[in-house]
């Protein structure tokens, strides 16, 4: 059984966390069936009614877990954000030259997104339209390029980037273009070459940084440079 928090102001519950598996897998199951719903219906067209139906629990089920659609779509984004930001890629893959970071980071990114592209077009719409998921998505490239930042600072550190660049404001600019780039291809359908847009963006970031010809080694390199998304 799931574990009932106090009313919030307004009447609505807390968002709570099952704690049986019972309760782990029906709250997944409304998730999984929340992604097929939005991503058949569109956001506005999605309802509570169908998700129950399509992860097969009793529509009353649903509110044991979320308040709302909003909610629940708050959810699968936040869980769809955890798969596309791919954390610690240095100590899984033991890459520590910057290049191959790049390259190794945009092509995880550019694969997630191609993966949920149906999603992450629908974030991108409803974060037009509600102000709550906005934010969402404001925070969500903040995230980004927070990371990005970090590394960018310890290449400028180490003498291998250059030093007049301002590192967040580089980071921001490189990773709206990689996540630009991505929403041009796998969401409006624009007839790139994967490996000739991963390779092209790759240049842009060596450029943009004006990374060395010949880089060296970098053990102590930040975790995943170019994890790129607006």
């Amino acid at each position: 059984m799931a574990a009932q928090a106090p009313a919030a102001d307004g009447g609505q519950k807390q968002p709570i966390t099952p704690r049986s598996a019972r309760g782990v897998r029906t709250r997944n199951a409304l998730v999984v069936a929340a992604r097929e719903v939005f991503e058949r219906d569109g956001y506005l067209d999605a309802r509570i009614t169908d998700i129950s139906k399509a992860a097969h629990v009793a529509s009353g089920s649903f509110y044991t877990y979320f308040n709302s659609k909003e909610e629940i779509f708050e959810a699968l984004v936040e869980q769809v954000q955890e798969e596309m930001l791919h954390p610690h890629l240095r100590e899984r893959t033991g890459i520590t030259d910057p290049r191959e970071m790049i390259d190794a980071s945009n092509r995880e990114y550019l694969r997630a997104y191609k993966k949920n592209a149906r999603l992450m077009a629908l974030f991108e719409q409803v974060a037009q339209i509600d102000e709550k998921f906005k934010q969402l998505r404001i925070e969500r490239g903040n995230a980004f390029a927070r990371r990005n930042a970090k590394l960018i600072r310890s290449l400028q550190e180490s003498g291998q980037a250059d030093p007049d660049l301002d590192p967040l404001v580089t980071a921001h600019a490189l990773s709206v273009m990689v996540s630009r780039m991505a929403y041009l291809v796998f969401v409006l359908g624009q007839r790139i070459p994967y490996e000739k847009l991963v390779t092209t963006l790759n240049k842009i970031w060596e450029n943009g940084l004006q990374l060395r010809p010949e880089a060296p080694r970098t053990p102590a390199a930040p975790d995943a440079p170019g994890v790129l998304d607006g």
